[in-house]
């Protein structure tokens, strides 16, 4: 029986024409207890654990779960958990649009590190320190979605940015010094034109010219930041999304490698299989014979 991923928007989670959702998390995992399976969200989605344990797959990347951890995701993720004992704290889904009307800059939300999809700035401990104040936040959070008031949401979306730049803070404390900040936004930049452009332009050459650099810059970039070269975050995004399209029974392998412009499948089975470790054919039994998401 062929079975398709599903993908959730806040609609279908609150039967209303919502753009956000905020709630504490214990009512919200017993209503919806089917959200354990994989499954991917059109929203940006964040969730503060107060107590509880197991672990959580985002993008195929297992991470554990304790109290006092924020993650954070973003539309397009594909994720799943398995949570031991009992588990609280605070839930937050707001659509892509949500902000966009209240702020000038409208991709003002990528500038922050845990809002780019990369697993290990997505995935934050907050220190002791902290910790009262966020949990203040969200309980702010709570109060106006369950006692709304006039401009209620201009003032969610105000204790949100509170909530976003503090946690902000703690990443940015510990960047990399040695990175200018013409260096970080060139990767940013860089980054952001990958997730556009990653299934028709592959080699890091052509990047290289739309960011307006030689392609030594750029590799040593990659290189000296993130300590892989620029091809390599090239292809480990190709690789990223072929899995997520790999757990969709309803896409033959021939289709998917088609969706990602590979000239042939045994081209597009040869860079997985280089790539992940694993054949493509390979990669979905092992996903099929699980009823959760490991790599």
């Amino acid at each position: 029986m062929k079975r398709s991923i599903p993908i959730y928007d806040i609609c279908s989670l609150t039967q209303k024409q919502d753009d956000i959702l905020i709630s504490r998390f214990a009512p919200y995992l017993k209503s919806h207890r089917n959200l354990h399976l994989a499954h991917k969200h059109s929203f940006y989605h964040l969730v503060f654990f107060t107590q509880g344990g197991g672990s959580q797959t985002i993008d195929f990347e297992y991470v554990p779960v304790k109290p006092n951890q924020v993650y954070f995701m973003i539309p397009g993720q594909v994720h799943n958990w398995a949570f031991e004992g009992d588990v609280d704290g605070y839930i937050v889904n707001f659509s892509v649009p949500f902000f966009q009307s209240f702020l000038l800059k409208a991709n003002y939300l990528e500038e922050f590190p845990f809002f780019t999809g990369i697993i290990k700035d997505a995935v934050i401990d907050i220190p002791a320190d902290l910790q009262s104040k966020v949990i203040g936040l969200f309980e702010e959070l709570i109060r106006e979605a369950e006692e709304p008031k006039q401009l209620e949401m201009d003032m969610i979306r105000a204790i949100m940015l509170q909530l976003f730049i503090s946690i902000a803070r703690l990443g940015l404390n510990t960047v990399n010094t040695a990175i200018t900040p013409y260096n970080y936004t060139l990767l940013r930049n860089f980054q952001k034109l990958i997730e556009k452009n990653y299934t028709t332009i592959k080699l890091p050459k052509q990047y290289a010219e739309l960011l307006y650099i030689t392609p030594n810059h750029l590799n040593a970039l990659c290189n000296d930041v993130l300590g892989i070269s620029a091809g390599e975050v090239i292809r480990n995004r190709i690789a990223l999304e072929a899995k997520r399209l790999l757990i969709n029974n309803d896409l033959t392998i021939l289709e998917i490698a088609n969706q990602l412009n590979f000239t042939d499948n045994s081209y597009f089975t040869k860079f997985f299989k280089k790539q992940v470790g694993l054949t493509p054919e390979e990669f979905k039994k092992t996903i099929n014979s699980h009823e959760h998401i490991s790599k």
